[in-house]
């Protein structure tokens, strides 16, 4: 049975080097891989109709450092990057690692500045493709 020791690293990829998103506090991919059953009169699902898949992420960083200077520079100049996410400690996970490849930033949301603790910043965006690569399985390619 797992320990459920496991740390999560989230880093991006602009072309120029990989680094690490951190103080990160919450990253959120979403993958929407629409399809909805096909009916008729005469019968209930003869078929499948599948829609245009969606992938968005949103990430929430404390804005101490220089990575929320580096994805508010990003988001302004509309360059694609790589998010990768990935184990950095244990073994708990379920995946190698997930890639969302050519992301852009659409929106840029910084937080207020308050008397106690660091202010942090929203990232919104999406991603043009994506990989999965399962610890047990095959690897999985969007699209």
């Amino acid at each position: 049975m797992p320990d459920w020791n496991t740390r999560l690293a989230v880093s991006f990829n602009d072309g120029s080097g990989s680094a690490t998103i951190t103080p990160i506090d919450q990253f959120s991919p979403t993958f929407t891989l629409g399809a909805e059953p096909l009916h008729s009169i005469e019968r209930t699902h003869i078929g499948v109709v599948y829609t245009p898949k969606s992938l968005t992420f949103s990430i929430t960083v404390r804005a101490i450092g220089g990575v929320v200077g580096q994805l508010t520079s990003l988001a302004l100049e509309g360059k694609p990057f790589d998010v990768i996410v990935q184990e950095q400690d244990g073994t708990d996970w379920a995946f190698q690692r997930i890639v969302m490849r050519r992301c852009i930033i659409t929106s840029a949301q910084p937080g207020a500045a308050t008397i106690s603790g660091a202010p942090s910043a929203t990232f919104s965006g999406f991603s043009l493709e994506a990989v999965a690569t399962p610890k047990v399985g095959s690897e999985a390619t969007v699209p």
